[in-house]
């Protein structure tokens, strides 16, 4: 998950505002029959990505027509009568929020295949579902915020693909990160507040399990970066990266100029490529690749560095939103486009590029909302700058 701020403060400014329009503005009416999902996405996340010999500022570009045709080719519907808002996506798979009638429920779309129930939310106004992750055989795990507001308690959930159940892991009912799960080889990772300002980072096997505590301070919300799990937290006046790796829980090293990094937001890997923001007054996307000797300004003009969060990364893409817009950052084209209209969201993961929008007013019963999932692979590349 994309994080703001300067310091891990669970309930930013931006964050807010983020999470505000994610519950607020993105629905998907429901349609008069159900039809598959787009054909399956390969896992592109440790893929090596072809790119030029160097980085260097990206220039603004229109969206090509293929992009607008595979988008509207990967076109999502579901039951008629139901509503649904886009959660999280990967590899094969997309979670939504479903509604219809008097019951809201979490639902995952596997490719070609129809919507499956995770989970009834208790509450079918007031919850909201929030994050989610799905390692695209057996385990998924997702949030449900148990409220409107930032500060509502929430609960994770982890759900079984072989039996179709879900059980509850964990509840945080006191300040901290927002949640964003990570499943992994079985074992679900996320951070919630345990007081005085203070987070844990807990691993649980999905199966079953006591969690176990990896760190505690103040910190931020984990995600993956290939092989390891990388939070923000406090370090004295600053803020820095640290990780553990998966495959231990241990402290582990961060590659390149990571670890020297100070005061940086929206921190985002696949595991290969890093993206960052750095700067308050004047913002600019960074971009760290192996083998780079230093990373690099990429984007730092108005409108696009605007307000910039919820960023994405997978292979070449780079998605970032504003509080106008959505945008994808081409790094073999050294070149960026708007991907949605006004108020859209966009978020490129494990090879897929999902976007969501409303067409017309989203507060409005005649809006219609869309919600459209690629196979970013197959995206050709944005027009080169001049």
């Amino acid at each position: 998950m994309a994080t703001s701020g300067k310091s891990p403060r669970p309930t930013s400014p931006a964050g807010a505002r983020a999470l505000a329009l994610l519950l607020t503005g993105v629905l998907f009416a429901g349609c008069s029959s159900a039809r598959s999902g787009p054909e399956p996405v390969p896992d592109r996340s440790t893929a090596p990505v072809p790119r030029p010999s160097a980085l260097a500022a990206a220039c603004e570009v229109g969206l090509p027509a293929a992009w607008r045709s595979a988008l509207d080719a990967g076109e999502l519907r579901t039951p008629a009568g139901q509503r649904a808002v886009l959660t999280d996506t990967g590899p094969g798979w997309t979670v939504v929020q479903l509604t219809g009638g008097d019951r809201r429920r979490a639902a995952l779309i596997r490719a070609g295949g129809a919507p499956r129930a995770l989970l009834d939310l208790a509450d079918p106004v007031e919850h909201q579902l929030l994050a989610a992750d799905f390692d695209g055989r057996r385990w998924a795990a997702f949030a449900v915020l148990e409220g409107r507001t930032l500060d509502s308690p929430w609960s994770l959930y982890v759900w079984d693909a072989e039996t179709g159940a879900s059980r509850r892991l964990a509840r945080a009912d006191r300040p901290g990160p927002l949640p964003q799960p990570v499943v992994r080889d079985g074992t679900v990772h996320w951070a919630q507040g345990v007081g005085d300002g203070r987070a844990t980072v807990y691993a649980a096997p999905a199966a079953g399990g006591a969690p176990r505590a990896l760190r505690t301070g103040v910190l931020d919300t984990p995600f993956a970066a290939g092989g390891l799990l990388v939070w923000r937290e406090s370090a004295g006046a600053d803020t820095r990266l640290a990780a553990v790796s998966f495959t231990n829980g241990r402290t582990a090293a961060l590659p390149g100029p990571l670890a020297a990094l100070r005061d940086i937001r929206s921190v985002v890997s696949d595991g290969g490529t890093w993206a960052w923001v750095e700067g308050e007054s004047a913002p600019r996307l960074m971009v760290w690749r192996p083998g780079d000797a230093r990373a690099t300004a990429v984007v730092t003009t108005s409108p696009a560095v605007d307000g910039m969060d919820q960023l994405r990364i997978s292979g070449r893409l780079v998605t970032w939103r504003t509080p106008e817009t959505s945008y994808a950052l081409d790094l073999n084209s050294g070149s960026y486009a708007r991907i949605t209209p006004a108020y859209g969201y966009a978020q490129a993961r494990g090879g897929a590029l999902a976007v969501a929008y409303s067409v017309g007013n989203a507060k409005n019963a005649d809006a219609r909302p869309v919600i459209q999932v690629v196979d970013a692979g197959r995206l050709p590349g944005l027009p080169r700058c001049g």
